[in-house]
């Protein structure tokens, strides 16, 4: 494969600066109380802008001459440690502490590969701790002398260890917190970058995990430019799947993805999401692959965390790309549990399903029950979601949605003491939209002093609610205790921009109506001041595909309400969108508008 030439970040040799002289006369004791700790005493590893590395390559600023032959006497006590067929190993797999794991790195004289195990180990130990003892260990072992000891000899073992034992000793430093700006960090930095044209495929996966997690620096970006290059030429040779996959991540929309469609058949459910998920990392839309992996994730999705699912949802969204099958799985399996899940969680569903323009029926009617059965359990923040959601994706709830109704209702008349004006206007609005008018609320919004506090607050941007609130409260002719209408003076200029005529559709009505004698065709027609439509008691619209829940004919949010107004006005509302007309021949457009029209 291609011989990868890497810029490196070259680091001072820090004997050529001092001598080896000095070095010579130290006496080792002082040598090792004096000595300043690999990681950077004194800051904390939350804290790496503190933290500046020299560009030295050595640990030790005092002694630095012994260091050969401290290193030669570590290898000859590792060897025969080795001969002997240390335990070391075996006692580190038993290890269920921090300070048991570095009190072994003290009775024992680890090789580089022991101690890149051990690090691993260490990892391992405190990611299944709660986030408060993680804290609390950490602090504790990065004041310990002996990680001290054990960083250093990392640092002075990174040369002979086999290369995946580099990368997975710098991975778990990374996981455990030593900064990345640390000399010990930066060694290994500098080893992974001698030696990337030799690594395998695994351990370039590992080296991806790292970096990751580390913000860019002279070391970081030279490897990452290396690793880019050799992806691009080592992907013919990939089979397995999970490679491909993080190889990915560095080299986009590439060959590699054509190269992961000529493997598509070894496609775990694992693999599928993770495809998933570095897709929308890079941004790169691949519909044959997505199909792929969504299919495999459809026949597998109660084996789906949670968490994991809405992981996948919102890479879906990244995509912008929708699937109904996918989405319908989904929206069934977080109703089968909903009952283990939390109001946040449900919240964050329904809102990315709302992004995706997808009505999850299933989801949405379970929900709607258990709000009957418990409303107070909202939040006000919930609250607001779920009016949001609903009066957009226009969900038939069917016999449930006047309890459904009521008890949002029930639940805005407790919360209106402590919303603002605006959040108080939204509210509203979206229970307008969804048909129901709760008398106290509608009261308060429409007083004086609300009117004029919002007349004061981007007050163009709310017109079109107090529009759209006039309009329902003219049309629904809801039965409220008192009238209530909209003031005026918030009704300035109503009328929606004009939009231009859709020639296709005016040419396709034309000829549709040449022989209907007792018929009249009206283009561009406002009725109510609001809405614009063409007219024979005929409502035809021309809609966008977004004014739709995908995957349906159901009409979103104010496409729903403007169909329901102009039923209460006497007209048949017929939808017409751009995507159908241009998907169906000139020759063929006449009789497809009249079936439409006169069934």
């Amino acid at each position: 494969f291609l011989n990868v030439r890497l810029f490196f970040f070259h680091l001072v040799d820090y004997r050529r600066l001092h001598g080896r002289t000095r070095g010579l006369r130290s006496n080792r004791h002082a040598q090792q109380q004096s000595a300043p700790r690999v990681w950077f005493t004194g800051h904390s590893q939350t804290h790496l802008h503190a933290s500046v590395v020299r560009p030295v390559r050595f640990y030790s600023q005092g002694g630095v001459p012994s260091e050969d032959s401290e290193q030669r006497e570590s290898a000859v006590a590792a060897a025969g440690q080795a001969k002997r067929g240390s335990p070391f190993l075996g006692r580190l797999r038993q290890c269920d502490s921090l300070s048991g794991a570095l009190d072994l790195t003290s009775q024992y004289a680890p090789t580089g590969g022991q101690i890149s195990k051990c690090l691993v180990r260490m990892w391992a130990i405190i990611k299944k701790m709660p986030d408060e003892q993680q804290r609390s260990e950490l602090q504790l072992l990065f004041a310990h002398p002996a990680f001290d000891k054990l960083l250093q000899n990392a640092m002075k073992s990174v040369a002979h260890m086999r290369n995946e034992e580099v990368v997975f000793c710098l991975l778990a430093m990374v996981k455990l917190g030593v900064p990345q700006r640390s000399r010990v960090v930066q060694t290994f930095l500098r080893g992974c970058q001698e030696k990337l044209n030799d690594f395998d495929h695994r351990s370039l996966s590992v080296l991806t995990l790292c970096l990751t997690h580390m913000p860019s620096s002279p070391n970081v970006n030279a490897i990452r430019e290396g690793m880019r290059l050799i992806v691009e030429t080592r992907h013919p040779q990939i089979q397995e799947v999970a490679v491909l996959n993080t190889m990915i991540g560095y080299a986009g929309e590439g060959c590699p993805i054509r190269k992961a469609l000529t493997i598509s058949d070894q496609f775990s459910f694992p693999n599928s999401q993770s495809m998933i998920f570095t897709m929308a990392k890079i941004g790169f839309n691949s519909k044959p692959l997505l199909e792929i992996c969504s299919k495999n994730i459809t026949e597998n999705i109660h084996r789906i965390p949670v968490n994991r699912l809405l992981m996948l949802l919102l890479s879906c969204k990244e995509l912008n790309y929708r699937d109904m099958d996918l989405l319908t799985a989904i929206s069934d399996y977080v109703a089968s549990t909903l009952d283990i899940l939390s109001n946040k969680q449900v919240m964050l569903f329904l809102t990315v399903f709302h992004h995706l323009f997808f009505c999850p029926a299933s989801l949405m009617e379970a929900y709607a029950e258990k709000v009957i059965a418990s409303p107070d359990a909202l939040t006000l923040q919930d609250l607001l979601c779920v009016l949001k959601v609903y009066s957009s994706l226009n969900c038939d709830l069917q016999h449930h949605r006047q309890q459904f109704l009521d008890s949002l209702s029930h639940v805005l008349d407790f919360y209106v003491p402590e919303m603002s004006r605006l959040t108080l206007l939204k509210a509203v609005f979206f229970l307008c939209q969804l048909g129901q008018f709760p008398s106290a609320p509608l009261e308060q919004l429409l007083q004086s002093s609300t009117i004029e506090e919002l007349n004061g607050k981007n007050h163009s941007t709310h017109i079109h609610k107090h529009a759209r609130l006039d309009l329902c409260l003219r049309l629904d002719r809801p039965p409220l205790p008192r009238p209530l209408s909209v003031p005026p003076s918030v009704l300035e200029d109503p009328t929606p921009s004009s939009p231009s005529v859709n020639k296709v559709l005016s040419q396709g009505l034309q000829s549709v109506m040449v022989n209907q004698a007792d018929a009249m065709l009206q283009e561009m027609v406002m009725v109510e001041n609001f809405y614009l439509i063409g007219k024979r008691r005929i409502a035809v619209l021309n809609i966008k595909y977004s004014a739709l829940c995908y995957g349906t004919s159901n009409p979103r949010g104010a496409l729903a309400v403007k169909i329901r107004h102009l039923k209460i006005l006497g007209y048949n509302p017929i939808l017409v969108s751009e995507q159908e007309l241009l998907s169906v021949s000139e020759e063929n457009r006449t009789e497809f508008l009249r079936g439409l029209i006169f069934p």
